[in-house]
C-alpha cells in the first residue's frame, strides 16, 4: 500500500507546514510554497505509479479557484486514488457513493464551503499583498490623517487637535486631564478609552501596525517623535501603577502615600474651618482597621517631608544601583538595525540578477522591516541613559519648590513607587520613599 500527502501554503498568509504532521508513515510529502509545481509533479508521478490513497489538509488547497479544485479532484480519483482529507469531512471513497441523497447534500455543502473559504482567502490575500507593499490598511483613516494615494497624510484641520492632546499629556502624565483639556479647548469629546488608543497607536508616530500586530516603521509623517512616545510608554506603565483616577488628581502627592502601620492608602481630604475662606488639607487613612484608628496629618508637612527625603536619598539610591550599560544596548540594537537596512538595500540587486523574484524580494523586505521595528521597539523602551545627570538637578529643593502641584506631581511618580508614613511612636511620623528603581 502507497501513501502519499500533499501540503500547500500561501507564503503572503501561513508559514511552511511541517511535512511530518500526518501521524502516519508516508511514503512521499509533495509539499508548495505559493505556486502548484509539485502538485503538477504529484499528478505526473501519479500517472506511472498512482497511491492508494493522497493525505491532505482540505481540498481548496488543489487549487486557487473551484473549477481548479474539481478538475484535479477528477484527475486524482480517475486513476483510482482515494483521496482523505484530514481537515474536512471528506473521502473519496465516500462520496462515490452519488446514489445517496444524503451524500449528494453532504457534497453540495462541501463544495459550497471550498468557494466561500476561497472567497476569504483571496480577500486576505489582497490585504497581505498592501500590507507587504506598506499600504495602510482598508478602513477610516485614523483621526489627524486621511488617506492619501499610497500613504496616511496629515489632515491640516485635525492633526493639531492630535498633537495637542499629546502635548498635554506629556506635561501634565494625566490621560484624563488630556480629555478634558481637549473637550474645553477645541469641543472635541472621545472617552478616555479612545484617548489611551490614541497614546498607544503606532499610526501617530509615523507607523502602520497591522491586523497581525506587524508593525513597520516611518511609512508616512508622524505627529510626535520618537522620543515623544517612548516618554508616552514610560507615563503609561508608570500610571498603570496607580489607583484609579489618581493618576490625574490635582495634588501631587494623590496615590502615593500608605499608612505602614495599619497599610492603608491614605487619601486627601480639605477641610474649611467655619466662616473661614482659608482651607487645610490632610493626608487620613481611607479604610484603617485599627481602634483607635490612625490619625491625619497635614498635606504640606507630608509634601515638605517628602521633598527633604528625595532630596537626601535619591543620589544614595542611585549611586548602589548596578546599572547595565545602557548604551552598549542601543549600540548593539541600533548596529542589528544597519545590518538589516543593509540586506534591504542588496535586495534589488539580488532581484536583478534573477537570484531572486518579485514576490520573494517582497517578502524579504517586508520580514526585515518588522524586524526592524522590533528592535526599535526595544531601543525606544529603555531607560534613559543619564540618570545620574537628572539625579543632579532634582535633588536641589528649590527645584520641587518652584514646581506647581501638577508638575510636581509628574516628576514624583517619575522617581517615586510608594511613600510610607512610618509611625514609630503614637505622636511621631516620619516618610520613608520608596522609589521605582
Amino acid at each position: 500500500m502507497k501513501i502519499v500527502a500533499y501540503l500547500y501554503s500561501d507564503p503572503l498568509l501561513d508559514s511552511p507546514v511541517d511535512p511530518l504532521i500526518w501521524g502516519l508513515e508516508v511514503d512521499r510529502v509533495y509539499q508548495d510554497l505559493g505556486q502548484h509545481e509539485q502538485l503538477q509533479q504529484l499528478l505526473s508521478d501519479a500517472k506511472i505509479d498512482p497511491p492508494n490513497y493522497l493525505l491532505i489538509r482540505r481540498l481548496e488547497e488543489l487549487g486557487d479557484t473551484l473549477e481548479e479544485v474539481s478538475d484535479r479532484l477528477n484527475q486524482l480519483e480517475t486513476l483510482g486514488i482515494e483521496i482523505i482529507a484530514i481537515e474536512q469531512a471528506y473521502n473519496s471513497s465516500q462520496f462515490d457513493k452519488v446514489n445517496s441523497q444524503n451524500i449528494r447534500n453532504d457534497l453540495t455543502q462541501l463544495l459550497q464551503e471550498i468557494q466561500n473559504n476561497q472567497r476569504r482567502r483571496r480577500l486576505k490575500q489582497g490585504h497581505a499583498r498592501n500590507r507587504i507593499k506598506a499600504l495602510p490598511p482598508p478602513g477610516k483613516a485614523p483621526y489627524g490623517y486621511r488617506r492619501g494615494k499610497d500613504r496616511y497624510i496629515l489632515d491640516r484641520s485635525t492633526a493639531p487637535v492630535v498633537k495637542e492632546f499629546f502635548e498635554r499629556f506629556l506635561l501634565f502624565g494625566s490621560l484624563r486631564g488630556a480629555v478634558r483639556y481637549l473637550e474645553k479647548r477645541y469641543g472635541k469629546k472621545i472617552s478616555v478609552s479612545t484617548g489611551r488608543n490614541w497614546l498607544t497607536n503606532p499610526v501617530y508616530r509615523g507607523d502602520l501596525e497591522y491586523q497581525n500586530q506587524d508593525i513597520i516603521l516611518d511609512t508616512h509623517a508622524p505627529i510626535i517623535s520618537r522620543e515623544e512616545a517612548a516618554q508616552i510608554d514610560r507615563l503609561l506603565r508608570r500610571n498603570s501603577n496607580l489607583a484609579p483616577r489618581t493618576a490625574s488628581a490635582p495634588r501631587s502627592l494623590a496615590g502615593l502615600v500608605i499608612c505602614e502601620k495599619c497599610q492603608s492608602p491614605m487619601t486627601i481630604t480639605r477641610v474649611t474651618p467655619r466662616l473661614k475662606k482659608s482651607e487645610y488639607l490632610y493626608l487620613r487613612p481611607k479604610n484603617c482597621s485599627l481602634n483607635p484608628p490612625c490619625k491625619s496629618i497635614l498635606y504640606e508637612q507630608v509634601l515638605e517631608k517628602t521633598i527633604e527625603s528625595i532630596c537626601r536619598d535619591l543620589p544614595q539610591t542611585v549611586a548602589q544601583l548596578n546599572l547595565p550599560n545602557l548604551e552598549g544596548i542601543k549600540t548593539r540594537f541600533i548596529n542589528e538595525i544597519v545590518k538589516k537596512r543593509e540586506i534591504i538595500n542588496q535586495l534589488p540587486e539580488l532581484k536583478k540578477e534573477g537570484i531572486l523574484d518579485q514576490q520573494t524580494a517582497d517578502l524579504r523586505r517586508y520580514k526585515l522591516e518588522t524586524e526592524i521595528a522590533q528592535l526599535q521597539l526595544k531601543i525606544d523602551q529603555l531607560p534613559p541613559g543619564n540618570l545620574n545627570i537628572i539625579t543632579q538637578a532634582v535633588t536641589i529643593p528649590q527645584f520641587w519648590l518652584d514646581l506647581s502641584e501638577a508638575e510636581r506631581r509628574f516628576y514624583f511618580r517619575e522617581f517615586i513607587r510608594k511613600i510610607k508614613i512610618v509611625r514609630p511612636q503614637p505622636q511621631k511620623w516620619e516618610v520613608e520613599l520608596v522609589f521605582i528603581f
